[in-house]
């Protein structure tokens, strides 16, 4: 026919006698009851794609030559879209079809179990039909429906169920449309539903979710919910603005409760407990992080820039870590593997790096230092180094040179003393024994000397000693710091009971009084030793007010020591030990006016910093802003402190006066430098 030029008459012959098959094919359809339409259109569709092939491979001819030369629809695609316009399209089966879809899915929903099968071939029918024909006649309603579905379901989850259980029903809903589209939805679907489910069940009630009473977010980081925090994690992260949520509500709940650790006085009082609470802070959400909010760097930053935050809300915080350290360099790391030691050094670090006043830290640390090495009180020399070289990497070897000089002198005086040992060897005797430190004026943080009167017998041995190491050395000059050392006496008590009786310097001096004499005033000691009024009460204190220590008794017996009092030694004092150490009784943290006088010794040390920044700056620039100058000088010390910028414009001032800048005449806010 083709050949024939009939091609015409054989194609809309084609068209006629298919439209008429169809349209009995879809009276049949529609007269499907119930459940069996479904079915019925299945069959009928799968007939017809046979039948399509057969004829499809009849009419090849017609197939290759006279439809592209006349630009008609190839049979395949006619007999397709002939079962669309007939079968599909029909008045009567286009609503119920889509009805029926729509149906089963909710009821898939509410948890019946449907032939998916069955769903499956259908919506594939629909895909082959063309992508048009599977959004418009299923898939922008489905979307619709599921929307509302949700929206509703929401509300009802929201009302009656907590934070936890709420996410947990949302995460299910979730992997339910996954997993529905997988078996028979278009694989394009999954995006668009998905996030249907999101902004119903997650955007919409975000504040709601994280505020949520007794349940909510912080709830949740109170009590270590890291399942929950990770799922909530997981849901927040797919829709805009979800984690930002999470992140804004964590940060101002671990800044409130840091604030209130920080300032509240109760946890004031014990400065190790307080830096025990900050780590304990600290490692709680760092486990949360990384359990639950997949270690996620944002969240990293914003923990620390709340305890960035905090910490230096409290000014003694550079005190208290100190204090903390010290603790745990004296007693807290007996026995303690070398890899745990590491692990709380490298604590402090990072609560270290929080501080905006470093200097301040180093002051006190070392003081702390010091007394730890006078004391021979460091649990480990390898822990002692291993903090400073850490400091040193942070902070740069400025930091660390003196700490390191520090360490030197311990060394060099070990060696000192076995040389002056050996020079006295031969007239040893029966004086007393010496251990001393020679310490560098330089490196040690150093309180006014004050002098007191040694005994005779000691003054002697400590002559030999500066002769000796005059003698050794040029140029040196040595002073007693008599604060700071320690001795063991020999005393025997009533009945002839003996005890080796370890105390300070100046608890020895005054108990060296008590040879001569039974009883003395407060009045006679104080002229006797010439120990200053403070320390001399402090001492007094531990020898006769401590029970088990009380190696003197005094006259009227109380708690403090006040001018009138007397003291006599003590011949009934027992003890269940052969060596009885007396401490003094200490201040563990600074007082008042020792908190001041740290803070003038801190102020008086950046002054040179701050010029000495100034002078580098102006060097380079020449010619500066004041504003300017501030906020470069201030960038270049924030890694020790932060000046503050009345401080800078006073040193500017000084800088003036010493030629090093001068004003503008015209400017005056703007400064040259003078080389």
């Amino acid at each position: 026919m083709v050949l024939h030029k009939f091609g015409d008459k054989l194609y809309s012959g084609l068209v006629t006698t298919m439209t008429m098959h169809l349209k009995e094919i879809s009276k049949l359809i529609e007269a499907a009851q119930g459940g069996l339409f479904l079915e019925e259109l299945n069959r009928k569709w799968t007939d017809h794609n046979k039948a399509l092939q057969m004829i499809r491979d009849i009419l090849m001819y017609m197939d290759r030559t006279f439809i592209p030369s006349t630009h008609k629809t190839p049979v395949h695609e006619l007999g397709l879209n002939l079962w669309r316009d007939n079968i599909i399209h029909s008045s009567k089966i286009q609503t119920r079809l889509l009805n029926t879809l729509l149906e089963l899915v909710q009821r898939e929903r509410t948890g019946e179990v449907i032939n998916r099968g069955l769903m499956r071939n259908i919506i594939k029918m629909l895909m082959d039909l063309g992508s048009s024909v599977y959004q418009e006649d299923f898939e922008k309603p489905f979307l619709e429906v599921s929307a509302n579905f949700y929206s509703v379901e929401s509300q009802q989850f929201i009302e009656c169920c907590d934070c936890g259980d709420y996410l947990k029903k949302a995460e299910r809903r979730l992997n339910e449309e996954m997993e529905r589209v997988s078996h028979y939805l278009d694989t394009r679907t999954e995006t668009k539903i998905t996030n249907v489910v999101e902004k119903e069940m997650i955007a919409n009630h975000m504040q709601r979710l994280v505020h949520m009473e007794n349940s909510g977010l912080v709830n949740m980081l109170v009590d270590d919910k890291y399942e929950d925090l990770g799922r909530m994690y997981s849901l927040f992260r797919r829709v805009p603005d979800g984690l930002s949520t999470i992140r804004d509500v964590m940060t101002s709940h671990i800044r409130e409760t840091g604030k209130q650790l920080v300032t509240d006085p109760e946890r004031l009082r014990d400065p190790v407990d307080f830096v025990q609470r900050l780590l304990d802070e600290k490692d709680k959400h760092d486990k949360i992080i990384s359990l639950a909010f997949n270690n996620d760097k944002t969240f990293q930053n914003a923990l620390n820039s709340s305890f960035e935050y905090f910490i230096n809300l409290n000014p003694r915080s550079p005190e208290f870590i100190s204090l903390f350290v010290d603790d745990k360099l004296r007693k807290g790391l007996k026995g303690v593997s070398e890899e745990d030691v590491e692990i709380v050094l490298d604590k402090v670090m990072m609560l270290f790096r929080y501080l905006q006043e470093k200097d301040v830290f180093e002051k006190y640390y070392k003081q702390h230092l010091a007394k730890r090495l006078l004391s021979g009180k460091s649990v480990s020399d390898d822990a002692e180094r291993s903090l400073i070289v850490k400091l040193k990497t942070e902070c740069g070897y400025q930091f660390t040179s003196k700490l390191e000089g520090m360490f030197t002198d311990m060394k060099t005086s070990q060696d000192t003393m076995q040389g002056f040992y050996a020079s006295q060897a031969a007239e040893a005797g029966d004086s007393p024994t010496l251990a001393v430190q020679v310490l560098t004026t330089g490196s040690w943080p150093t309180q006014p000397s004050t002098t007191c009167n040694l005994p005779a017998e000691i003054m002697g041995v400590c002559e030999k000693f500066r002769a000796y190491y005059l003698g050794t050395h040029t140029g040196r000059r040595l002073s007693w710091q008599t604060n700071m050392g320690s001795a063991d006496l020999k005393a025997t008590f009533g009945k002839g009971q003996k005890h080796e009786l370890n105390v300070s310097t100046y608890q020895m001096c005054i108990l060296m009084l008590f040879n001569n004499a039974d009883r003395l005033s407060y009045k006679e000691i104080e002229q006797a030793t010439e120990i200053p009024t403070s320390d001399l009460k402090r001492c007094l204190q531990s020898l006769a007010c401590v029970k088990g220590k009380n190696v003197l008794r005094k006259e009227p017996m109380s708690k403090d020591i006040g001018e009138e009092d007397v003291f006599f030694f003590n011949d009934r004092f027992t003890s269940k030990f052969y060596k009885v150490k007396i401490g003094t009784v200490v201040a563990q943290k600074e007082s008042e006016p020792e908190k001041q006088e740290t803070r003038q010794r801190v102020e008086e040390d950046r002054k040179p910093q701050i010029e000495a920044a100034i002078v580098r700056i102006m060097k380079s620039r020449r010619v500066l802003e004041h504003n300017n100058i501030v906020a470069e000088v201030t960038k270049q010390l924030q890694s020790r402190f932060l000046p503050n910028p009345v401080v800078i414009k006073k040193r500017i001032e000084s800088l003036i006066e010493r030629e090093f800048l001068e004003r503008d005449k015209v400017d005056r806010k703007l400064y040259r430098y003078l080389a």
